[in-house]
């Protein structure tokens, strides 16, 4: 299964976006994780993957996230498949 690595920039953190992304991968099946970045309080990292179909639907709501969220940008890049069981918070 395709595998991506993401980054969302904006007002992404303090709005529940890790909960909402956390949500919507599971409704579309996909595994893989969600994270603030550490050090900047503007982005928020992760991974996803499963059927091409629901990385491009999540990607969607990747670029417009929660309703309290002003996304910037997404970045994404593809990565080996890795076929974790779950899509978890970190």
């Amino acid at each position: 299964m395709p595998r991506i690595a993401f980054t969302v920039r904006g007002r992404v953190q303090g709005v529940g976006f890790r909960a909402a992304a956390a949500y919507e991968a599971e409704h579309l099946h996909l595994t893989g994780y969600v994270q603030n970045h550490p050090v900047m309080a503007d982005r928020v990292d992760g991974e996803a993957e499963g059927p091409e179909n629901a990385l491009d639907a999540f990607q969607a709501w990747l670029r417009r996230g929660p309703s309290l969220a002003r996304v910037i940008s997404l970045s994404v890049s593809d990565l080996p498949e890795k076929q974790d069981r779950a899509f978890v918070i970190r």
